[in-house]
């Protein structure tokens, strides 16, 4: 192990190098070069395989880290890659996309230890873009195909997690979806400078060469009610995520060119997928030329500011009520907005729109921390006679997320929310309050990461492939009595 391990004291940490930033503000391509197979051996050497993993009990999914750098170093990578994909059914997401600096990385060892931590995410993404390149990615081989059968409603992370997990087990397994393409989020909210819309459109071929089956543009309540599909399937789930817009009740809200940051991040999208975008080819969720002004501190008012960037914006202002140190978005992607150019007005909250009918300009005020709040971070305070305004052609509100009304939309009037309307479920069985409907991701914990929602769906695989071996079990002994 010494020869292959344990070599953070003598080498360096490294991390792919990203394309320069005039090169990668002209396109939607990811940021960062592949690591080469050298520098990949080598970077995973650094690992310390230490006795308590923190970076693996600070990951959601309790990935065998310290195993894959230890198999990727010795040059068994397709090992490595069977390690990394037990745990985990997007690891090329993850090593992309999770804020490795909030979670395994950040919690490194070697890095507390001053030696600069592991590059884990980088090494994730390239055991598994390797596995893909060589075909060591295979669709499901069912052993035993069940007649039971689960409905998804919802083709995201959590959803479609849950679908891998139980068509291993042999069900029978359909996911309904609103949208045109499966994916949720990872298809129409993150940008492709992160993560690059064919892996999620490879990984989604591969689960229905698994046999999956995908209904989409399918509105659970529209087409069919929640309890129709409850008739059809032995077990539902429910997967939507939450996208209803938060919103800001400030004078001059109603004024045009102010939009929720998914219309704005769901045009782009579509756009580089290649569809016909109206109101992106009129101009209207277009940022080219505009003073740009988005709302926001979190992941998502990131993606915003850079694709403004990337539509070549005359100028774009990221506003935020604190501080740099109190933002609740990933260090790294500040890190990679501020070099692109975006300007980041900290402790600044916005008072008003100005404007008569689009708006002109965002007034705001400028803010103090006081005492900590109830999440540990100190509550920002207006400084009085602070007021200021700023120039906007396009204002992006990025405030977050809430449900939508899913018992109203699902025609489903007994589904029990709770007060800020998630699903409630059984914490240990994961059921709601509908006998055989089940519920994980976001909609149940409330926007969150898509780590999270991948932990949520394999676990609410395992306890619906409970639940229908005890339906079965009982309609057996039924039948024989």
């Amino acid at each position: 192990m010494k020869k292959k391990m344990l070599r953070f004291v003598d080498l360096n940490q490294e991390t792919p190098k990203k394309r320069s930033t005039s090169i990668r503000k002209g396109d939607f391509n990811e940021i960062y070069n592949e690591f080469i197979t050298d520098k990949a051996k080598e970077q995973s050497s650094r690992c310390s395989q230490c006795g308590v993993p923190f970076c693996q009990v600070h990951c959601p999914l309790n990935n065998n880290i310290p195993d894959w750098l230890k198999l990727t170093a010795e040059g068994r990578l397709k090992e490595a890659y069977e390690v990394s994909q037990s745990t985990n059914n997007m690891p090329e997401v993850c090593g992309r996309i999770c804020p490795q600096d909030r979670l395994c990385e950040g919690n490194c060892v070697i890095e507390k230890s001053g030696h600069g931590t592991v590059t884990i995410g980088s090494i994730e993404k390239y055991i598994t873009d390797t596995a893909w390149d060589k075909g060591w990615v295979k669709p499901i081989k069912v052993k035993q195909e069940l007649k039971q059968s689960v409905g998804i409603i919802g083709a995201g992370p959590a959803g479609m997690a849950c679908a891998e997990e139980l068509r291993k087990s042999g069900y029978q397994v359909t996911i309904y979806d609103r949208y045109d393409r499966p994916g949720g989020l990872l298809i129409y909210g993150i940008p492709n400078f992160k993560l690059e819309k064919f892996v999620v459109e490879r990984r989604t071929k591969l689960l229905k060469e698994s046999g999956i089956k995908f209904i989409q543009n399918f509105e659970v309540g529209k087409d069919k009610s929640l309890y129709e599909l409850k008739e059809k399937h032995d077990a539902i789930l429910i997967a939507t995520g939450v996208y209803k817009a938060r919103e800001i009740e400030i004078p001059g809200v109603n004024l045009k060119n102010i939009f929720p940051a998914m219309d704005f991040l769901t045009a782009s999208n579509r756009k580089g997928l290649g569809d016909k975008v109206k109101l992106f080819d009129n101009g209207t969720l277009n940022a080219e030329g505009k003073n740009v002004v988005v709302i926001g501190g979190g992941d998502t008012a990131m993606d915003c500011v850079r694709t403004s960037v990337r539509q070549n914006a005359k100028s774009v202002k990221c506003l935020y009520r604190r501080d740099r140190e109190n933002m609740p978005g990933s260090a790294r992607e500040v890190e990679n907005a501020i070099e692109e150019g975006v300007q980041f007005i900290w402790l600044t909250s916005p008072k008003s729109f100005v404007g008569s009918a689009e708006v002109e300009a965002v007034e705001v005020n400028k803010m103090t921390l006081g005492e900590p709040d109830s999440s540990g971070r100190r509550r920002p305070e207006i400084d009085l006679g602070s007021e200021y305004k700023i120039p906007a052609d396009l204002v992006i509100k990025s405030l977050g997320f809430d449900p939508e009304n899913l018992p109203k939309l699902f025609n489903a009037e007994e589904l029990v929310v709770s007060q800020w309307g998630t699903v409630k479920i059984d914490l240990q069985t994961m059921q709601t309050n509908l006998n055989g409907v089940f519920a994980a991701g976001d909609i149940v914990r409330g926007a969150s990461l898509v780590v999270w929602a991948i932990r949520d769906g394999r676990d609410a695989a395992a306890q619906i492939e409970r639940y229908l071996q005890f339906k079965l079990k009982k309609n057996k002994t039924i039948e024989a009595a």
